[in-house]
C-alpha cells in the first residue's frame, strides 16, 4: 500500500463481502483516493449457499458452487488473506486476525455472516448436523454414504426447522434416498414456510407429499442422542428412532463479531443506518446476516443472500463516496422474489409477476443463480459445463 492510498479491510468473504470487495473494485478510483482492498476470510472458498443442496444430490460439484477466492479474484486488485478475526480496535483504526497479523484501516466493512445455533435443545451441537457450510455438506454426505451402505432396511431421518433450508433438504434428500427414505420435518409453528408466498407453499407441500415426507407440526425438539430424537407435542413427549437428524433452525451473527464494542439489537445484530454505516461509526459498514437493517424507506430488510448481494453494492458506493467526498446513497431493499428447490429438476418461484414450478422453475432457478454468480469467469465455465451435462448424460445411457 502506498503511503498515500486508503485501505478498506473487509471481514467475511460470503455474498455480502466478496460482492462489496468486487463492486468496489470497478470503481473509478483516481488520484488522490487510491484505495487498497483486503477480504479476509478463514475459510478458502466462496460458497454459493441456495445452491448447497444440490451438492448433497450431486448434481452439482464442489468447484461451481464453492470456488476457492484466489481464482474469483485472479483478475482483480483485491488482496486475499485467509485467517480468522482475534478482534477490533476502533480507536486504533485496527484489526487483530488469529494468524497474528494486524491491519490497520481506513474503512472497515464487516459481513462476517452468520451461524446456526446449536444450543437451542440438549444434544444437538453433539449430535446434530447443520447445513450452513461446505464443510456441513461434505459430512452430510459422508453420513449419508454410511448410511447407504449399511444392512438397515430404511433410513429414518428428522429435519429440524420447516423454513427454506428445511424444506429443500428435506426433497432433496427424499430424491436421493428413494424408498428407503423415512423423513420427518419438525416445526414449531402451525405450518411450513410461514413467510412464504401461498404459491410456493401449496407447491413445497405438495412436491413433500408426493415423497412421503412426514410433517410434525407444532412440535418442539427436547433432547437429540446419537440414535434418537425426542419431541413434545401438545404437552406430551415421544422418543423417535432416527439415524440422523439436520438442524436448520435459527440464525445468529458470527460468534468473531460479539466482542466489537458495537450498538446490538436483542438478537446480537450490529446496528446500522440506511447507508449501511455502524450506528456511532461512520468509517464502519456492516451488512448481511450480521446486522439489523432497515432500509431508506423504513422497512426491515430480511437476512437473506438476495437481501446482502443488493447491500452491497451499496456498501462499496458508500464506502467509495466516504473516501471520495461525494454523497452516500440509503439503502433500499428491492424484494425479487423468491425460489425453492423442491427435488431433482423441481423447483418453485414467484417473483417480477411470473408464478412457476416444476421443470421450467428448476431451469429459471438455474439461470437467475447462474447471473448472480460473483465472476463472468465463473458464471461462463459454469454455464458451459451446465450445457454439456445433457450430452454428457446422453454418453452414458
Amino acid at each position: 500500500m502506498t503511503q498515500s492510498a486508503h485501505r478498506i479491510c473487509i471481514l467475511g468473504g460470503g455474498f455480502g463481502g466478496l460482492y462489496t470487495a468486487l463492486s468496489l473494485s470497478k470503481l473509478p478510483w483516481l488520484a488522490p483516493h487510491q484505495a487498497e482492498i483486503v477480504l479476509v476470510d478463514q475459510r478458502d472458498r466462496f460458497l454459493f449457499s441456495p445452491l448447497l443442496y444440490e451438492l448433497v444430490t450431486e448434481e452439482l460439484q464442489t468447484w461451481e458452487i464453492a470456488p476457492p477466492y484466489e481464482e474469483l479474484l485472479a483478475n482483480t486488485p483485491i488482496r486475499f488473506l485467509q485467517s480468522g478475526v482475534q478482534g477490533l480496535d476502533l480507536a486504533a483504526h485496527q484489526v487483530s486476525l488469529s494468524d497474528g497479523t494486524t491491519l490497520a484501516y481506513d474503512r472497515l466493512v464487516l459481513a462476517m455472516g452468520g451461524e446456526t445455533p446449536l444450543n437451542l435443545a440438549a444434544g444437538v451441537a453433539d449430535y446434530a448436523i447443520p447445513f450452513r457450510t461446505i464443510e456441513d455438506a461434505y459430512r452430510l454426505k459422508e453420513r449419508l454414504r454410511e448410511l447407504e451402505t449399511s444392512t438397515a432396511e430404511k433410513i429414518r431421518i428428522a429435519i429440524v426447522g420447516g423454513g427454506y433450508s428445511g424444506v429443500e433438504l428435506a426433497c432433496k434428500l427424499a430424491d436421493r434416498l428413494g424408498d428407503r427414505g423415512r423423513i420427518r420435518i419438525v416445526e414449531m409453528a402451525t405450518e411450513i414456510l410461514q413467510t412464504s408466498s401461498e404459491f410456493n407453499r401449496q407447491a413445497a407441500e405438495k412436491a413433500l407429499s408426493e415423497r412421503g415426507v412426514w410433517l410434525d407440526l407444532e412440535t418442539t425438539v427436547e433432547s437429540v442422542t446419537a440414535d434418537a430424537i425426542a419431541l413434545q407435542y401438545r404437552g406430551q413427549v415421544d422418543t423417535i428412532p432416527v439415524e440422523l437428524v439436520l438442524w436448520t433452525v435459527g440464525t445468529r451473527p458470527a460468534d468473531a463479531a460479539q466482542g466489537f464494542e458495537l450498538k446490538q439489537n436483542q438478537r446480537g445484530q450490529i446496528l446500522v443506518e440506511p447507508t449501511l454505516q455502524v450506528v456511532g461509526h461512520s468509517d464502519l459498514f456492516a451488512l448481511g446476516d450480521l446486522v439489523a437493517c432497515h432500509d431508506a424507506s423504513g422497512q426491515q430488510v430480511p437476512n437473506t443472500a438476495q437481501s446482502a448481494i443488493q447491500q452491497a453494492d451499496y456498501a462499496a458506493w458508500n464506502v467509495w463516496a466516504s473516501l471520495s467526498e461525494r454523497p452516500l446513497l440509503p439503502f433500499r431493499y428491492n424484494h425479487l422474489g423468491e425460489m425453492m428447490t423442491l427435488g431433482t429438476h423441481n423447483a418453485t418461484l414467484t417473483g417480477l409477476g411470473m408464478k412457476l414450478d416444476g421443470v421450467f422453475a428448476h431451469v429459471a432457478r438455474r439461470l437467475a443463480y447462474l447471473y448472480r454468480m460473483p465472476t463472468l469467469d465463473h458464471q461462463v465455465r459454469v454455464g458451459l459445463n451446465w450445457m454439456g451435462q445433457p450430452l454428457r448424460d446422453l454418453l452414458k445411457t
